[in-house]
């Protein structure tokens, strides 16, 4: 059995950060080289031989360093295994140029607060915390050391600058353990803004997208709905005068009902089209939502509206149930969630449209017997374009999610379950309107006398 190969995804961005990282910590080492040289050591190059062999040593370790993750950035392979490597050698090699140039009290040891935000922009919370820790215990070992008389400062300088006593170790390492915990606070909070700040940026983005395309699909909708509706329309009405034959065979008759099955699901596709493309605002009026469902269902069992032997049924009150909606819009969501349990569903199978009413809302229900809708298809279901059928186009449900989103201000909302004996149920609610249906109620008759 062979083992299949390990796909490693490359993450561009870190890697970019990464380089830039890399830049700058070459840059940084350079003119810390340079400041050693005429700075601290003014210039005597000749008087401090221990100490440069260190600030040398650092350095090279360091550019051998950047060069080995020149190579690794190029291969794109272990970048965050080798962001963490990195931030946990720049401790060490903070750590080094901290002891040469004073050691506890040396200016140098904001360089681990420095690593502490390149390790935020890197990586986040985690690369902060991480070096925040190793550069503590680096920088609080050799302060250790110092007091237990294990760490001498360089023999070429003179022992006086360094803190070595406990007593003399106390304010500069407070102070810089306190500078290092506030550094990495801060950089959490920047590093958990740059994601959220992050986040926020890719959603706009991908909103700005899916308002391109949408507009992309309302030119393109607008051109089918000029050239092929009205060619349809001249097929449907030529097929049903045809159908009605006396001289067609049942055969024939078959062949017809194919015909318009089919042209009807052309000229609902060209209608999703542009009712995603370029929806209407919903208008608030009372609807009778039982009339609404019943007159789907019927448009649905009609020849050309169901597939095969499936029956769709309507379970509910004759009429009556009035909510606060946009009826020609409901009548769009009512017809697509219906259309879209018939495509869903087997043959022989029947799918339910129920209407439920309690004091505040109004439930409508359509139900079918197919597969069900699977954890990550729920998440997705409603994206435009986002189908789980082979011959599906994704724009039917989510013109009903546009509808409905644009109703939310009116009480709507809708939800979709797998049945546990199989199937899916979308399920809208929409708020009762009361005063509409009493206003629908005839007068009362007058008492008698």
């Amino acid at each position: 059995m062979v083992a299949s190969p390990r796909i490693e995804f490359v993450d561009d961005g870190l890697r970019r950060r990464l380089s830039w990282v890399t830049g700058l910590r070459l840059t940084v080492l350079t003119l810390l080289l340079g400041a050693t040289f005429f700075f601290y050591l003014r210039g005597k190059l000749a008087e401090y031989p221990e100490t440069l062999r260190i600030v040398y040593i650092t350095i090279g370790v360091a550019y051998a360093l950047a060069a080995v993750q020149g190579a690794v950035l190029r291969s794109g392979r272990r970048l965050r295994e080798l962001t963490y490597v990195q931030l946990v050698l720049d401790q060490v090699l903070w750590t080094a140029i901290v002891y040469v140039s004073g050691g506890a009290s040396s200016g140098a040891t904001s360089f681990y607060g420095l690593t502490v935000l390149v390790g935020a922009i890197l990586v986040g919370l985690r690369g902060a915390v991480l070096s925040a820790v190793i550069g503590g215990v680096l920088y609080g070992a050799m302060c250790a050391a110092f007091a237990r008389g294990v760490l001498h400062p360089p023999s070429d300088q003179l022992w006086s600058s360094f803190a070595l006593t406990p007593a003399q170790l106390t304010y500069p390492v407070l102070i810089n353990v306190l500078g290092i915990v506030v550094v990495t606070a801060l950089a959490s909070y920047l590093a958990e803004r740059l994601r959220t700040t992050g986040g926020a940026l890719e959603l706009a983005t991908q909103r700005y997208t899916e308002a391109e395309r949408l507009a992309e699909l309302g030119r393109i909708a607008a051109w089918l709905a000029h050239e092929i509706r009205n060619p349809l329309g001249s097929i449907k009405g030529s097929v049903e005068l045809l159908r009605e034959s006396a001289a067609l065979e049942s055969e024939d008759k078959q062949l017809c009902d194919i015909i318009l099955r089919e042209a009807t699901r052309l000229n609902d596709l060209v209608g999703d089209m542009v009712d995603l493309s370029k929806p209407r605002k919903a208008r608030a009026e009372s609807v009778d939502v039982a009339e609404v469902a019943r007159d789907v269902v019927e448009l649905a069992n009609r020849p050309a509206g169901a597939k095969g032997t499936i029956k769709v049924i309507y379970i509910g009150p004759e009429g009556g149930v009035r909510a606060r909606c946009d009826g020609a819009q409901i009548r769009q969501v009512v017809w697509n969630l219906v259309r879209n349990a018939i495509q869903s569903s087997n043959a022989d199978t029947t799918v339910t449209v129920r209407v439920e009413v309690d004091q505040d809302t109004t439930t409508l229900s359509v139900e079918d017997q197919g597969p069900g809708v699977s954890g990550d298809a729920k998440a997705r279901i409603f994206d435009a374009f986002y189908t789980t059928r082979s011959h599906g186009t994704g724009i039917g449900l989510a013109v009903v999610k546009r509808i409905l989103d644009d109703h939310s201000r009116f009480g709507a909302s809708i939800d979709v379950v797998s049945q546990p004996q199989g199937g899916a149920m979308f399920r809208v609610v929409l708020s009762r309107d009361v005063v509409g249906l009493k206003a629908s109620l005839p007068p009362p008759k007058p008492a008698r006398a």
